[in-house]
This record gives C-alpha cells, sequence and structure tokens, in this order.
C-alpha cells in the first residue's frame, strides 16, 4: 500500500519500530492527508465482552487497550496480536462508564467508574479482595468520566450527576466509603457534570461539560478540596472561561464529550440533541451574550415529551433505522419487530391518548410551578391495552441487545426510585377531580412529567388516584427535598450573577460540525486525530469524520449495529480503535487498496441523520419495568374492582369496561 505523500507508510512504520525514525513521524506525515482516512478498513474486531463497550483508553506505548463494559469486566487486550492479557473482575454492580490507566505505573494500576457512582482503584497484580476494598462511594447518582492527570501516578479526578468534580489523591487514601462525603469536591458546579478534560500541555487547566450547556473551563490552581484545607465553595472560584453556543443559552444540553486539541489551543465539545463545536478558549467574542434569568429559562425549558420509549428499543438506531416520516410514507410494514419496539409504540399511544383526552377537559384556575405534562389513563382504554399488549407478545421471542450504556441508564434510572423524583413538591401534582359514573371513567392512575430538578433527566411519576395516602405520605417526605432545592437554585443564581463581574472569557463558536446523531446515550465521544480531523461516533452506527477547518464530511465508516460510542486514535500509529452498543472493539486502519469514501451514501445518510434527530429532541426513556408496573397494578385495580362489584352485586362498573 502506497500512498500520495513523501514516503511508503510500511516502510515508514518498520523503519520507526527499528528506531530509525522519531515515532510520532508517521502522525505527521500520514494523519495530515484526507487520502489517509478515506483509505481506513476494518482491520479487526476484538470479542473481549459480553455487554456494551462504554469505555477503552490506549496505554501510553499503543501496544495495549484497556476497555469498560456493561458485564462489569475490565480487560486489557494487545492489540497488536489481539489477545487478552488481563480480565478483571472489577467489582462494579453497575455499567462502566470510565476507566484510565494511571500514568508510569507500567500499567499495573486502573481508575474506574459506573452508574452507581462508584469508582475503584485496582491494581492487576492484586487480588480481587484487596481490589475491592479500594473503592470511594463519594459520588451519589452516576459517576460518568475518570480523569488522570499528565505525568501524574497519584492523582485523578471525577465528575458525576451530583454536579460535583472530584479531586481524588492516593497518596491521601485509597478508599473511602463515608456517607454523604464531600472531602474531596474540587468543584460543584451545581448542574450534573457530564465531561470533563485536561489540557495536555498546561495541565492545570481543566474544562467542565454541564448539563446547562455550559463547558466551563478552571485554572486549579485556585481550587482545592476541603481534605487539603482550602475549599472555597463557590462555583466561579477558578472559572476562567465559559463557553455556551447562542442557540443554546435557553436550553439544557447535555455535554457528552469534550476534548483538548493536541497543542491545547481549542477544545471540541458534543452536545445532546444538537452538534459538535470547536472553540477557542483564549478567545472572548461572546462576553456580551448574558444567560436568561432562573425563572426565564423555566419558561424555555423543553416542551413536554411526545413521545416515550422502552429501554431497549433500539429501533430508531443502526445504519437501517429510518425515520417515521420515510416509513409511513412508504408504507413499512415489520412483522419482526421487537417486543420492545411493540411496547414503546403501546405506551406512547397510551401518552397521545391520554394527553388529548387531558387536553379537553376544563383546566384548573392554578397551574402548578415549573414546566410540566400530566396525563391521565382511563380505565377503559387502560385495561383493554393489556389485553392488546399479550396477544401482540406472544409472537415475538427475538432477544433485544442491553440498551445500559445509553442517556437512557440516567434518565430511567431514576424513575420512580431517584431521589430527584422526591423534590416535586405538593402543587406540582394535581389529583384529578372525581368524576362520578355517569358518562366518565375515573383516572386510575396519572404520568405526572417534569423537567425541573437538579438532573437534566426529565422524571415521570407514576400515580395511581386509588391510594391517595401514599401520595399523601410522598409529599409530606418531599418537603425537605423541595427546601434543598430552592436553595440551591437561589446559590446557583447568585454565582452566576458574580460572574457577570469577574474576568471570565466568553467565547464563541469557531467551528461547527454535524450530519451525525446524538441523542441516544451519555457516552458519544467526538475527538480529534492529527491536526486536521475530527471524529464522532453516531446513532446511525456509523463514524463520521469531518475537516476540521472546513467542517467538510470526509469519511463514513459503518461501526455498530446500533450505536457508536467511543473513540480513541492510537498513540502514534495510524490506528483507530472504536465501540458502541455491539458487544467487541474494533480496529481500523487505512488498508483500502483505493479511496472508500461513497458521497452518496453520506448525504442520504446525514439528511435521515437530521431527520431522526428531530424525532427523538422531545423523546424519553423509561425502563420496562416501569411498564411491567403499571400494567400490574392497573390488572391490580382492575380486579379489586371486579372483586367490589361481585361482593356490592353492581354490574354498573362491569358495564364500564366491557
Amino acid at each position: 500500500n502506497t500512498m500520495s505523500c513523501s514516503g511508503n507508510l510500511i516502510w515508514d512504520v518498520r523503519k520507526r519500530t527499528i528506531g530509525c525514525t522519531d515515532p510520532y513521524a508517521v502522525r505527521t506525515n500520514y494523519l495530515g492527508r484526507r487520502e489517509f482516512v478515506q483509505r481506513l478498513k476494518l482491520e479487526a474486531v476484538l470479542s473481549v465482552h459480553d455487554g456494551c463497550v462504554n469505555t477503552i483508553s490506549w496505554n501510553d506505548t499503543g501496544e495495549y487497550i484497556l476497555s469498560g463494559s456493561d458485564d462489569t469486566n475490565l480487560v486489557i487486550t494487545n492489540a497488536y496480536n489481539r489477545k487478552v492479557k488481563t480480565t478483571i473482575r472489577s467489582g462494579h454492580r453497575a455499567n462502566i462508564f470510565s476507566a484510565k490507566f494511571m500514568p508510569h505505573t507500567n500499567d499495573q494500576q486502573i481508575v474506574s467508574c459506573s452508574g452507581d457512582g462508584i469508582i475503584f482503584y485496582t491494581h492487576t497484580e492484586k487480588s480481587q479482595e484487596i481490589n475491592r476494598q479500594c473503592q470511594f462511594t463519594c459520588h451519589y447518582g452516576t459517576a460518568y468520566e475518570i480523569m488522570t492527570v499528565p505525568n501524574d501516578p497519584y492523582t485523578f479526578l471525577s465528575c458525576g450527576e451530583d454536579g460535583t468534580v472530584r479531586w481524588f489523591d492516593m497518596r491521601m487514601k485509597t478508599s473511602c466509603t463515608k456517607e454523604d462525603c464531600k472531602d474531596d469536591i474540587l468543584i460543584n458546579c451545581r448542574r450534573a457534570a457530564t465531561s470533563i478534560s485536561i489540557c495536555p500541555l498546561v495541565p492545570y487547566y481543566l474544562a467542565v461539560g454541564c448539563s446547562d450547556s455550559s463547558v466551563r473551563i478552571y485554572d486549579r490552581r485556585m481550587l482545592g478540596t476541603r481534605a487539603t484545607g482550602n475549599y472555597m465553595g463557590r462555583g466561579t472560584i477558578g472559572m476562567c472561561v465559559r463557553f455556551v453556543p447562542a442557540h443554546l443559552s435557553t436550553k439544557s444540553c447535555r455535554v457528552t464529550s469534550l476534548c483538548y486539541s493536541e497543542d491545547g489551543q481549542e477544545v471540541l465539545v458534543s452536545y445532546s440533541s444538537d452538534y459538535i463545536y470547536l472553540f477557542d478558549p483564549k478567545a472572548d467574542q461572546a462576553r456580551e451574550l448574558k444567560g436568561p434569568s432562573d425563572e426565564r429559562r423555566e419558561e424555555l425549558r423543553q416542551p413536554p415529551v411526545k413521545r416515550l420509549r422502552l429501554r431497549g428499543d433500539w429501533s430508531d438506531t443502526g445504519p437501517r433505522a429510518r425515520p417515521e416520516s420515510e416509513r409511513e410514507r412508504d408504507g413499512e410494514q415489520s412483522p419482526n419487530v421487537s417486543l420492545m419496539q411493540r411496547m414503546s409504540d403501546m405506551l406512547s399511544r397510551w401518552f397521545e391518548e391520554a394527553s388529548e383526552a387531558q387536553s379537553s377537559r376544563p383546566r384548573p384556575q392554578t397551574r402548578p410551578r415549573g414546566k410540566t405534562a400530566q396525563v391521565f389513563f382511563y380505565n377503559k382504554a387502560a385495561l383493554h391495552c393489556i389485553s392488546v399488549l399479550t396477544c401482540s407478545s406472544s409472537t415475538v421471542t427475538a432477544p433485544v441487545p442491553s440498551s445500559s450504556s445509553s442517556m437512557e441508564s440516567a434518565a430511567s434510572s431514576s424513575l420512580l426510585s431517584s431521589p430527584d423524583t422526591e423534590q416535586r413538591s405538593q402543587d406540582e401534582v394535581t389529583t384529578p377531580p372525581g368524576l362520578g359514573r355517569t358518562g366518565t371513567a375515573e383516572p386510575v392512575l396519572s404520568l405526572h412529567y417534569s423537567t425541573e430538578g437538579t438532573t437534566t433527566t426529565a422524571v415521570l411519576k407514576l400515580i395511581f388516584h386509588k391510594h391517595y395516602s401514599a401520595c399523601s405520605t410522598f409529599h409530606r417526605r418531599s418537603a425537605a427535598a423541595r427546601i434543598q432545592e430552592l436553595f440551591r437554585r437561589r446559590k446557583e443564581r447568585r454565582e452566576m450573577e458574580e460572574s457577570e463581574t469577574q474576568n471570565i472569557r466568553r467565547p464563541s463558536v469557531k467551528m461547527m460540525y454535524k450530519g451525525h446523531r446524538n441523542s441516544r446515550t451519555m457516552i458519544k465521544e467526538s475527538c480529534f486525530w492529527g491536526n486536521n480531523f475530527v471524529m464522532s461516533g453516531s446513532d446511525c452506527g456509523h463514524i463520521f469524520i469531518w475537516d476540521r477547518h472546513t467542517g467538510e464530511h470526509l469519511m463514513l465508516l459503518e461501526a455498530d449495529n446500533h450505536v457508536g460510542n467511543c473513540l480513541q486514535p492510537h498513540p502514534y500509529d495510524p490506528i483507530l480503535a472504536s465501540s458502541g452498543i455491539d458487544y467487541d472493539i474494533k480496529l481500523w486502519s487505512p488498508l483500502e487498496q483505493s479511496l472508500s469514501f461513497n458521497r452518496v451514501l453520506a448525504e442520504e445518510v446525514i439528511a435521515r441523520n437530521e431527520l431522526m434527530l428531530e424525532e427523538t429532541r422531545n423523546t424519553i426513556t423509561v425502563p420496562a419495568s416501569f411498564m411491567l408496573r403499571m400494567l400490574a397494578s392497573l390488572n391490580h385495580i382492575r380486579t379489586d374492582r371486579v372483586e367490589g362489584d361481585r361482593s356490592e352485586g353492581s354490574g354498573q362498573e362491569n358495564e364500564d369496561e366491557q
């Protein structure tokens, strides 16, 4: 294989392996040319996990790949001979979202975090019992990312749904299981901190992506923790840059990925339900842009959810997914549709029909505070759907893949049990007025949808109106949480007002990259490859590669049957590692004999992605257990009513259910 640039790729790699050339010469000579990325081809598939692979990272030499998965295993694989070096049963009880080698530890020390917020410090040469004692349970809610510090074998940072960025020093302690521990909080963002990145050349600059659409860059030299004795507490201390795309300043879009360029001069940020943006931290063009007040933000939040989707329903992902409008236009019938998709469609129909029924009812004089939408289900329609589901599911046997690496994991794991569900006050839940038996059915349950709270995940409350005492108990328990939420918002507002008077740079968008789709997963990495390319995974299962300087789309690779999430270029070889919902890791290299970019196909995929991105903007995913609980409760209510009718000798309600 020769390429239209100076030298021969294979010969250059051989010269590097025997020490004749600088290891980074290959990157310099080849990674800057579009011919390089347009010859990329699948070289190997590493089937080393039994679940979605949510994190991959190279060691410093580029010989080994560290990966973490829904199967809760950490695996170290040799990228050249494709053999597994070590499989570690991590001790995590939830999906591993991030794992890194600690620098200068001979790849023997690993830090990892998971969906339950627990961080493990693992030494590959020590026993499983010893490693499982080295855990940090400080985060509450999901821990999204672990970040090591260049050339520092002792400290690392983490971020999570609780809004904190924490800094741990292994010289001080290798575990912490204190309840509600605040010792190692470096920054409290007041909003979910979903991604972090450290400047490679100036490692005291720390970028934090938050759920309020902002990227904040801090100078760590001005920060400290309670453990170090100099924790300041205010979220504006040390902040030197705050970046928000103008059109997102009134929205809450989750940052799924942050990445510094190799020279530290630019930052790449990927947004859920939006696009990828490049900005220069030194710029200050958007200084006059001011964010909305807290009250105004409430008014501008995303509209009520249009569609409900069950976790495990991946029908809208992968290379063969099509927009609903296209399927309806073509009259597409899918006899082998999965059970999850059938249940999702049914749940959405209930939601839409009940929304229409509720909108036709007289509205109360007093509206609940916050952006909420309530949906009421009535006896006949809901109970009829139980039999419909039973009939339709009897013919479906195909299994569905695990979905735990997706955004729905965070969104739906909190439903019905999350502390966030308990942060709504009594005036936000209106019990529907009692209805007589003349003409209108009595509501048996309602779905209460709200975008308010400390997290970015919308909340659905399933309330069964037969049990009013349970609702009253719920309201009493939530009073303290509601007060805490009001204090948090007030403090956040004061900090943002204070930041207006400080010398915080506000850069504007330098370049935008679009065409991919990022809405289904919390992990959707975008990154630089060399000096001239930007890459990202996508819900359509493809890898997208753009020209960094112009935004031109240069390459499309089909990488996953559902969603491509993780992308990690080799430290110096022309090799790319990727992973996603599939249970494997894929390695790509420039093996094609000729340029293989299919521009026509790329334009079709981009057009579909744009349509489907709009369709899924206002979709919320709930766990299958949510629907099962609802069906079981409805069935219980129906049984109680039938038994009550028999004991009372009244046939009125049987009439209503026919």
